[in-house]
């Protein structure tokens, strides 16, 4: 039994996808984290789901991707009952034209320039030097294949070190996450919020 949940353990992470086993009590720490609006990211995840997004730079075509695939199935995911926010590293002032160019502006948002909520140990999002990214065939692969072209590449102005990440959070929990091994790491969002 302990060896097929291991494989099971295994196949997730292989996915980028992995359930939180324990109901660990996050409320603490999302008290402390508020949107641009005002409101805490406790209050957020007490009144509905949320599908949390963190993103890299804005100079970074894949999180340029992310913005955009969040707005095409934003319907979708609210229409589960699901709230998208997402994180970001710059201020609020650099984020605003890019949530207002993919038709995000009244979606909830934080700005974390420190990056203290992508490293709480909840959410652990790995650092990695940028430059390694430059060597890696599947990131090559994924510019190629269009996130390059159709997004571009814009200057870093915030942490290029620090990774991103999706977590679907309900009941002051962490039910599934998504942490990028690769910054060409593309989550199946409707996946991450389908039914606990």
């Amino acid at each position: 039994m302990r060896e097929h949940l291991s494989q099971e353990r295994q196949s997730a992470m292989s996915l980028g996808i992995l359930q939180s086993a324990d109901p660990s009590d996050l409320a603490g720490s999302l008290r402390d984290f508020r949107t641009e609006t005002g409101r805490s990211l406790l209050e957020l995840v007490d009144a509905s789901p949320v599908l949390l997004v963190f993103l890299r730079h804005f100079g970074c075509s894949f999180c340029a991707m992310a913005l955009d695939r969040v707005a095409h199935l934003r319907t979708q995911i609210e229409t589960s009952g699901v709230r998208p926010v997402f994180v970001h590293l710059g201020s609020p002032q650099r984020a605003k034209p890019y949530f207002d160019y993919y038709h995000l502006s009244d979606v909830e948002r934080i700005s974390n320039p420190d990056a203290t909520l992508y490293q709480l140990p909840a959410f652990a999002l790995a650092r990695t030097n940028p430059y390694l990214q430059l060597f890696n065939f599947t990131v090559w692969k994924g510019w190629l294949k269009g996130a390059m072209f159709k997004y571009g590449v814009g200057p870093i102005r915030e942490d290029a070190y620090q990774m991103p990440g999706v977590f679907f959070l309900k009941e002051r929990r962490i039910v599934r996450a998504f942490r990028h091994r690769d910054i060409s790491d593309e989550p199946d969002y409707l996946k991450l919020i389908r039914a606990a």
